[in-house]
């Protein structure tokens, strides 16, 4: 079986399909279209990243491929339809970056709380000339209101972490969270009343129809001008315009971003405000978790060629059509 791999990822993992044909795009980039059309002819799997559009022109050009194995808990850049229609199996890489995604997202609320990002930049300039008691003032955390938008895995993680700074927590879900009512005493909320309430509002659902600019220019006007937003989801989830128009004039304190609505772009607006904290979608990156994502992804393709569900599955009806 011929597998093609749309980046490095931890070497150790391809030690696993080392009984198969394993190709690996070499560049620091997203692979070209063109190449990739190419590359998928004669692949029976296809390890992809976010970054990777894998639409229904690329599966048709890839006539062999059985599994695409989707480095990435979140699966928008996969049309799953697509893959269903084709018998083609979707996996992605659930749980192993739980952790990691919701440490990162308190690092930002701290940084942009904090002005850390300011300070750091203000003291490396030589601007530093002594303790002031006006200097770099932010935003306290502890006995805040959080505002947790989508209580999934990462979500749920993310405030539990809240436990320590005696904050009450909001969320936003479609779904009852059990675990955050009976640990948190947590209320779950309509997303207006929780951007109107919370003094830190962090974003943690999957990108969809329904989600796409859901924090619109509307929602931000309810946050308080001390508030900060934290986004470690996906960047369309927030309509950037809205969100540089709201910092520009004061409506929120802070933002904090891992992710961005036409990345890797960032808009110039954006780069050029100081009270947002910005980092280059890192929310996974730890050598634990992206190690146990590839591993996930290999494991994910060994299933299917054996004729095995995998278990992380996202289109389980393909595998239903197959019995």
């Amino acid at each position: 079986m011929r597998i093609y791999v749309t980046r490095r990822i931890p070497e150790g993992t391809l030690k696993l399909l080392a009984d198969h044909d394993v190709e690996i795009y070499q560049g620091e980039i997203p692979i070209p279209r063109r190449e990739l059309l190419e590359k998928v002819a004669d692949a029976s799997a296809l390890i992809s990243l976010l970054s990777d559009p894998i639409d229904a022109e690329l599966m048709g050009a890839a006539p062999h491929l059985k599994v695409i194995a989707n480095y990435a808990v979140g699966y928008d850049n996969v049309d799953i339809d697509a893959a269903t229609k084709r018998g083609i199996v979707v996996t992605n890489t659930p749980d192993v970056l739980t952790d990691a995604t919701a440490e990162l997202a308190w690092a930002l609320l701290f940084a942009a709380a904090r002005r850390i990002g300011e300070a750091e930049r203000f003291t490396r300039a030589g601007r530093f000339t002594g303790w002031g008691p006006q200097l770099m003032l932010g935003q306290g955390i502890r006995g805040k209101t959080l505002g947790v938008v989508g209580a999934g895995r990462i979500g749920t993680r993310f405030a539990l972490g809240s436990r320590g700074f005696e904050m009450k927590v909001f969320y936003y879900d479609q779904e009852r969270n059990e675990t955050l009512e009976q640990e948190l005493g947590a209320k779950k909320m309509d997303i207006s009343y929780l951007m109107h309430e919370a003094d830190f509002v962090s974003i943690h659902l999957p990108l969809t129809q329904e989600t796409k600019h859901l924090i619109d220019a509307h929602q931000l006007a309810r946050m308080k001008p001390t508030a900060v937003l934290i986004n470690t989801a996906r960047g369309p989830i927030v309509d950037e315009a809205a969100l540089v128009a709201a910092l520009r004039a004061g409506k929120l304190a802070a933002a904090g971003l891992d992710v961005y609505e036409r990345e890797p772009d960032i808009s110039k607006e954006l780069m050029g405000i100081q009270n947002v904290v910005i980092a280059p979608h890192i929310g996974s990156a730890t050598h634990q978790a992206r190690g146990a994502m590839a591993e996930l992804c290999a494991y994910a393709v060994l299933k299917v060629f054996a004729g095995e569900m995998p278990p992380n599955i996202v289109n389980r009806e393909v595998w239903s059509k197959r019995r």
